[in-house]
């Protein structure tokens, strides 16, 4: 999982990833599906970041999903299953937790849940919680000033669910989850801004990096999610059970960011204008609008030596995503004319994408015992895909090259069949092997315009005539086993698995032109292997190992042709480069110690974790990792430089994270005293830039090492 910045989250499973996508993406599909139990929440890069409070389990399916539940996901799925109401039980769960950041702010949370039974026929169960998160980010103003710990905000919500269930055959389940993310600021590292750098020696010199980024105005982000859910059951006549989920969601998403890096380099850059112009602020509003409604219905049973299931799904989505680009005073200074048809006077971009989405699909799943150690799995999925999209662009920065606003409207739909097999054979009661193959697939979609007034020559002829991409699909082939040992008291699981992937949808950055465009890639794959160990030797101890290792390529090569008849690879797009985000390796581990006293039981555990390096989008492995600081030449704000270069890590290092805490466990308390990143590492998780590399370069980071103490009730 790779966090983007608050409540952006990404999520790849088995090395199977085509990038980081950006924030004005909206068009971009998910790879990976995300279920809050049986409703599905992800939504691309702004899958909501849920807390996980009185939670079950989590559930990870690898590899293509599509006949056993839900909308159908290419690389795999992670359920998040919550504890439901229960009948007859009373029951009640208290949390208070305060930390400290080392180099940073403070915070804590509150959370709770209660279950409550109604006669004995019905139940309620409440959920709701708060935290506030402390800030470790440090912002440096333009007059050299520091603002300390501005990526601080909080989290709250609540889960109200009710369980009705007359008799043993019949229960409904209806649900409302609410929560609200309201941040002050990214967790980003600035090594380089256009605006604020160390090398000027016409402008003040900043000194950035050491959790340091340079910003003129606050860059808060606000996110709220509401879901609704209805659950209910039926067994039929004969032992089948009939499931119906019914969800609906809205969701509000709105991030202010500075855009001064970018918008400078444009007006100061390219076009040259004063300081009094290009230093004015440029908050950029991202604005996104979803609502969906999806229904689900399942069948499943059993008999001797079968079992099965059945269903259909369908999903509506609307999603609305605007962005407005407001540098108030910026006509009045430039004498520039910025009103538009729907720009305003200083509205130098404006944009607004209205997407409808639908998908309807019939799944079923069978598993017939053939003999006492041999199972047979078939699976299928028939799906009809359709989306279209509305927009317009404008304002200076978006218009086309007739300086009219752009409209690049369209529609894309698919419909096919993935199927899934699977064999397993029981070598013992404790030991099976199984083969698998199976299907993905992930709709293609529709390509923003270009900014063409910020094109070179070159870059329009490399990134232009692209105005689609193409569907996605993947076959995995997989062998593994799955094993009991000592006497049940572990687990050992391991697999080797190989994706074949076809027009995998790479993102890139346009070159100049301020733009994101997505490529297919004809070939790609991804082939690897995993281990999983877990044992409890002895009551007061137990501990589990995970690794694993993938070898994503892509396999194909992309060129573009100038006018001379000189040819390029796009965007580093060729056959034997790694595939972006996701590591090579990857390892954890945790541990607990249990010693019993006759007045208390202590226990300490500890968690450490492996992520191996990274790359944030394709083609930055190609990249040298130094960037000129003269490409706007004659206009090189801040100019003349102390240096004309500066480097930066187009490879995101491995890093290493430990977690400890030790508690007592006394009656119905758990106080625990715990110190997360023990070492203090300074993880990069993403490269950050702006217009290529030229305005910006940064990092998304994680947080400094932290202490806290936790207090939890139950009764």
């Amino acid at each position: 999982m790779q966090n983007l910045g608050p409540g952006q989250s990404q999520v790849a499973i088995r090395g199977v990833s085509s990038g980081q996508i950006a924030r004005d993406q909206p068009g971009v599909k998910e790879q990976a599906g995300i279920y809050l139990d049986e409703s599905v929440v992800s939504l691309s890069l702004f899958t909501p970041d849920l807390d996980l409070f009185d939670l079950n389990r989590v559930e990870v399916l690898r590899g293509p999903q599509g006949t056993l539940f839900g909308s159908g996901s290419e690389s795999g799925t992670v359920r998040y299953i919550t504890n439901q109401p229960k009948l007859s039980i009373s029951e009640t769960i208290a949390e208070l937790t305060g930390n400290k950041i080392g180099s940073g702010g403070t915070g804590g949370d509150v959370k709770f849940s209660t279950n409550v039974p109604i006669g004995s026929a019905a139940a309620t169960r409440i959920v709701a919680y708060y935290t506030r998160y402390g800030g470790y980010i440090s912002a440096v103003q333009p007059d050299l000033s520091v603002k300390k710990d501005v990526n601080s905000g909080y989290r709250a919500g609540a889960r109200l669910a009710f369980l009705y269930k007359p008799s043993e055959e019949f229960s409904i389940t209806p649900r409302v989850v609410y929560q609200k993310v309201d941040m002050n600021g990214w967790n980003r590292i600035d090594v380089f801004n256009i605006l604020g750098n160390p090398y000027t020696t016409t402008r003040p010199a900043v000194q950035l990096g050491d959790r340091r980024q340079f910003t003129q105005i606050k860059e808060p982000t606000t996110d709220s999610f509401l879901l609704s859910d209805l659950n209910a059951s039926y067994k039929l006549p004969g032992g089948a059970l009939l499931t119906s989920i019914t969800s609906w969601s809205n969701r509000h998403v709105d991030v202010l960011r500075d855009a001064g890096a970018l918008t400078s380099s444009i007006t100061g850059g390219s076009i040259g204008l004063p300081a009094k112009v290009y230093t004015l602020n440029s908050p950029l509003d991202d604005a996104t609008r979803a609502r969906t409604y999806s229904e689900e219905l399942r069948v499943s049973g059993s008999a001797p030596k079968l079992q099965w299931l059945g269903g259909l799904f369908y999903v509506n989505q609307r999603r609305n995503y605007a962005q407005q680009l407001l540098v108030s005073g910026f006509t009045a200074l430039s004498g520039i004319p910025t009103a538009s048809v729907i720009a305003p006077t200083d509205g130098l971009f404006w944009s607004d994408l209205k997407y409808k989405f639908r998908q309807s699909a019939l799944f079923g799943e069978a598993t017939y015992s053939a003999t006492n150690k041999l199972d047979l799995t078939g699976g299928l999925r028939w799906y009809d895909f359709k989306e279209s999209r509305s927009q317009i662009f404008d304002g200076i920065f978006g218009e086309g090259d007739d300086g009219k606003p752009q409209s690049q409207p369209g529609s894309t739909k698919a419909n096919g069949i993935a199927p899934r097999l699977i064999a397993a054979y029981k070598l013992s009661d404790a030991s099976r092997l199984y083969a698998q193959v199976a299907k993905g697939f992930r709709l293609g979609g529709i390509n923003d315009p270009l900014n063409v007034s910020l094109c070179t020559a070159q870059d329009l002829i490399t990134f232009g005539g692209h105005p689609g991409w193409e569907d996605e699909t993947l076959w995995n082939y997989e062998v593994g086993s799955k094993n009991r040992v000592m006497n049940n008291r572990g687990a050992f699981n391991v697999a080797a698995f190989y994706a074949d992937i076809k027009n995998l949808q790479a993102t890139v950055t346009a070159g100049s032109c301020s733009s994101r465009v997505v490529f297919n890639v004809p070939k790609a794959r991804s082939a690897g292997a995993e281990l999983e160990f877990d044992l409890a030797p002895t009551d007061a101890f137990d501990f589990s190992i995970t690794a694993s290792h993938s070898d994503s390529k892509l396999r194909s090569t992309l060129t573009s042709t100038d006018a001379t008849g000189k040819v390029t690879i796009v965007s580093g797009i060729r056959s034997g480069a790694r595939m972006p985000t996701v590591p090579q390796d990857q390892a954890a581990a945790a541990a607990t110690y249990r010693w019993p006293t006759q007045s208390f039981v202590g226990y300490l555990t500890g968690v450490y974790q492996h992520v191996g390096d990274r790359f944030t989008q394709v083609g930055d492995e190609d990249l040298s990792g130094v960037q000129s600081l003269t490409t706007f030449a004659p206009h090189n704000i801040g100019g003349p430089y102390t240096q004309n270069t500066v480097t930066f890590d187009s490879k995101m290092p491995a890093y290493n994270l430990l977690n400890l805490r030790v508690g007592i466990l006394k009656g119905r308390f758990d106080t625990a005293f715990f110190v997360n990143n023990v070492t203090d590492e300074k993880a990069l998780l993403a490269l950050d830039r702006e217009r290529g590399l030229r305005a910006r370069i940064g990092y998304l980071t994680n947080q400094p090492r932290t202490f806290g103490i936790s207090t939890r009730v139950t009764y």
